[in-house]
């Protein structure tokens, strides 16, 4: 994994940095350059279209498209933030046998059989439906730094569950 600082200092104030895979590096930059281009040609065109209508001062069409301008100015300005604080997940400068974002790590609640299988990522990133869970979690904070046989306990809202490591990759 890259080096991981405590924070990133921004111009606004001081600012923790967004872990992530390449895969999610991907999916933000292509969002930017979809929003860039294709995105702000829309709303070029749509705020055209209406001014044609005539008088903006009373055209609903006209203060439409200027809000979906705000928004998507917004959006841009949200990603490019998010790009700037965005520390890469390399897994090779991590033990492959301890749990770390990036990784592929399989748990077992004690006293049950059956597995559940998460992949640990930056908050960006997560989705615990689909088996993406933040390292910033309760069980992601949990399992960050341990080993397959550890068990860790993690706070539920309904009590404390204990969980094994049964598998790293």
């Amino acid at each position: 994994m890259d080096e991981r600082p405590e924070e990133v200092v921004m111009a606004n104030g001081k600012q923790t940095p967004i872990y992530m895979t390449e895969e999610g590096l991907r999916t933000i930059q292509q969002e930017l350059e979809q929003l860039r281009t294709v995105g702000r040609e829309e709303v070029a065109r749509r705020i055209g279209e209406a001014k044609a209508d005539g008088d903006i001062s009373e055209n609903a069409a006209y203060d439409e498209a200027k809000n979906q301008q705000a928004f998507l100015e917004g959006r841009i300005m949200e990603l490019e933030q998010r790009l700037k604080r965005s520390v890469v997940i390399k897994n090779h400068d991590t033990p492959a046998d301890q749990v770390d974002i990036g990784r592929l790590v399989t748990i077992r609640e004690t006293g049950f059989d059956e597995t559940e299988v998460y992949f640990i990522v930056g908050s960006a990133e997560a989705s615990p439906s689909n088996g993406r869970i933040s390292n910033e979690s309760p069980m992601g904070k949990a399992l960050i730094g341990k080993k397959v046989g550890a068990c860790v306990n993690v706070q539920t809202p309904g009590g404390t569950l204990e969980f094994e490591i049964v598998a790293i990759e």
